[in-house]
């Protein structure tokens, strides 16, 4: 029966690499599948109707309601003018100094994607920052590839994944916490080398300029003309992110506070409702498709923990899972580019599924499934073609996905195996 179960995951897999089926559709039907294979009766105790599909599918409401405060709080950045702004500011202070204007970039995509990820994140922090990037010499191909190198950053701090692994492994916060602010250091200095070696290494180009606006305006005209927000109002970003680290405030309040925060210092009092109804049903349309990701995801993990599933993968992936240290490095650095192309390590995908059945068998402790899925997740928000926000980044620059995924994978795996490195020497 194991190797049915294993067989339907490949199927699985298939369909979502052929686009026969949108992930979450294909992660749904599954589900179902896994669940009969498994010998789950229709209704009842671990059943399909009652176990799988009613209590799997808000299973990580938590994380949904996540994703939407952070849809929200992006869409308060948009609309607000912060996120232009700050990459505004980097620019100004770069001045025609390209790596001094890339490196403000990733600073500045790096704090957009602690809000938020996907496309939404690297479109504010892409808009302004890939053309002024581009305009002062950098290549297309880094240019692209800086925003999402960015947002990787931010994404070790981005609260609704720490809510997502939290709830999706069965986690404490604290421990969820502790791992991603290890992981922080690769990201950033793989971030930092990437605009440096590729910045250099292909040179200036000089194919897209931009106009400054004419004159000396004040101020505040030039607020005005260019839709600049009030400088305390750029502080947005680092709210919920030092109310949820450094205060071990709950993500949800965070994020509202973050919320608040922005629309306190960038709205009138009379403007204050209709911004806010309108920036939520904007954050509404946002986060739709990541949060029918999630219901997907919850109800494949219930499939995967019904005791028949369990009982008949155990033995199957106990078999092929390395338990040595070294080996467990090696391995799963090697499997890296399975998480691309949507493939059966992408956390937000079969991956999942993956994860909930090697800890169901005990064959690895939740910890050490967290750290090899975060160091995963690394890789996919890069350099996965496939992403939303890779594809949009590097239309945007005029560029190809998969030029955009040979120039940022080494610097992704290197994070993956650091992930992988300090997964094996704290919790195996």
């Amino acid at each position: 029966m194991g190797v049915v179960i294993l067989l339907l995951m490949a199927a699985g897999v298939a369909a979502m690499l052929t686009r026969r089926l949108p992930t979450a559709f294909a992660l749904v039907l599954l589900a179902v599948t896994i669940a009969f294979a498994a010998g789950a009766p229709l209704t009842g105790k671990n059943s399909v109707l009652d176990t799988v599909l009613q209590e799997g599918a808000p299973a990580l409401a938590a994380t949904m309601i996540a994703i939407l405060l952070g849809s929200w709080l992006g869409k308060l950045l948009e609309e607000t003018g912060i996120a232009a702004t700050l990459v505004r500011k980097i620019v100004e202070f770069g001045g025609d100094r390209p790596v001094f204007v890339a490196l403000g970039v990733l600073a500045v995509s790096a704090l957009v994607g602690t809000v938020t990820g996907s496309a939404p994140a690297a479109m504010l922090a892409g808009l302004i920052g890939i053309p002024a990037m581009i305009a002062v010499g950098i290549p297309k191909v880094t240019a692209a590839g800086t925003i999402l190198m960015g947002i990787a950053v931010g994404v070790p701090f981005e609260l609704p994944v720490w809510q997502f692994f939290s709830t999706a492994l069965e986690l404490p916060m604290d421990t969820v916490r502790g791992f991603m602010v290890k992981l922080f250091p690769f990201a950033l200095v793989a971030a930092v080398a990437y605009v440096l070696v590729e910045s250099r290494r292909r040179g200036v180009e000089h194919t897209w300029s931009l106009r400054s606006p004419a004159g000396g305006p004040t101020s505040r005209s030039r607020r005005q003309l260019l839709g600049d927000a009030p400088w305390y109002a750029l502080l947005t970003p680092v709210v919920p992110l030092v109310l949820a680290l450094g205060f071990e405030l709950a993500i949800i309040p965070s994020l509202l506070a973050g919320v608040v925060y922005a629309l306190v210092t960038t709205t009138r009092p009379r403007e204050m409702n209709r911004r806010l109804l309108r920036t939520l049903y904007g954050g509404f349309e946002v986060a739709a498709p990541p949060i029918t990701l999630f219901v997907a995801i919850g109800i494949l993990l219930a499939a995967v923990k019904l005791p028949g599933a369990v009982d008949a993968l155990e033995p199957l992936v106990k078999a092929v899972s390395p338990q040595n240290a070294v080996l467990f490095v090696v391995v799963f650095t090697v499997l890296v580019p399975l998480c691309l192309y949507r493939g059966p390590l992408n956390v937000f995908g079969l991956g999942a599924g993956i994860a909930g059945v090697l800890i169901a068998t005990g064959i690895y402790p939740a910890t050490a499934v967290l750290g090899m899925a975060t160091s995963y997740n690394q890789v996919f928000g890069v350099a996965d073609p496939t992403s939303t926000q890779t594809v949009w980044a590097a239309q945007y620059a005029g560029v190809s996905p998969q030029q955009v995924m040979v120039r940022t994978l080494p610097y992704v795996w290197a994070v993956a195996l650091g992930g992988l490195c300090v997964t094996a020497t704290t919790y195996l």
